[in-house]
């Protein structure tokens, strides 16, 4: 005896599904292995679509899908910054960093093949995407500090601890991931206010913005818990002034 099978349930995706479908797809791969080692055959494979119906949606190839694929990673790291304007400054820069450094863990290969570059398919294109995630993630933290006229060095040094976030990802990543990422997080946002204070004695906005920060400051805080440690050690240079 026979029965007659049920039929499967099947709904037709609309263009812009498919299309995140096909981009979800090409970002767990680009996650796992750098752009060179992914071919559209992989592409369409992870996706459970033909290879021809990928080059439907993307007729310039594996270089459009990768371009596009990049600017969907942006758009969420970008995005990994923006916090609500309460809070001590250290708390906000320990969620964002969360956000970025779960990312970093999740992509992996794919993000040292994004910001390494020396991709065989990277272009002017993509290094522009990639250096406005760095741009779109300096303004973020420069709106953390309520600074409406940021001068030179307030901007430096808010673009410098981004490039350091970066490269200490990178690292992260080479080190087989250690230390632990709570551990690295709290030493970024360190570095930062480090970073803040080191300017402060050079610039005057970078001293206010400094004070703003440090009125918001606890007394269970990160800075805290920086001078805690940190003031013993340099203790000695009291003698020098």
């Amino acid at each position: 005896m026979t029965s007659e099978a049920a039929p499967r349930a099947y709904r037709r995706l609309s263009v812009e599904e498919r299309r995140s479908q096909l981009l979800e797809a090409a970002l767990s791969l680009f996650a796992q292995w750098v752009p060179e080692e992914v071919s559209l055959d992989d592409v369409a494979e992870a996706a459970g679509v033909s290879r021809p119906l990928v080059y439907r949606y993307f007729p310039g190839g594996k270089q459009q899908l990768y371009e596009a694929a990049l600017r969907s990673a942006a758009e969420e790291l970008e995005h990994c910054f923006a916090e609500p304007p309460e809070g001590p400054l250290t708390e906000r820069l320990s969620r964002a960093l969360d956000r970025y450094l779960a990312f970093v863990d999740q992509h992996d290969a794919g993000f040292s093949a994004l910001l390494q570059g020396g991709s065989v398919i990277e272009t002017s294109r993509t290094t522009a995407i990639v250096d406005g995630v760095r741009r779109a993630a300096a303004e973020h933290i420069l709106d953390h500090l309520a600074v409406e006229d940021p001068g030179p060095r307030l901007r430096m040094t808010v673009r410098m601890w981004i490039t350091a976030v970066e490269a200490a990802s990178l690292i992260w990543l080479d080190e087989d991931k250690e230390p632990p990422l709570d551990e690295l997080r709290d030493w970024l946002v360190e570095q930062f206010v480090a970073a803040l204070a080191a300017s402060a004695g050079r610039d005057p906005q970078a001293a206010t913005v400094v004070k703003a920060a440090l009125a918001l400051e606890t007394a269970d805080g990160a800075v805290a818990a920086l001078a805690r440690r940190v003031l013993p050690v340099i203790g000695d240079a009291a003698r020098l002034l």
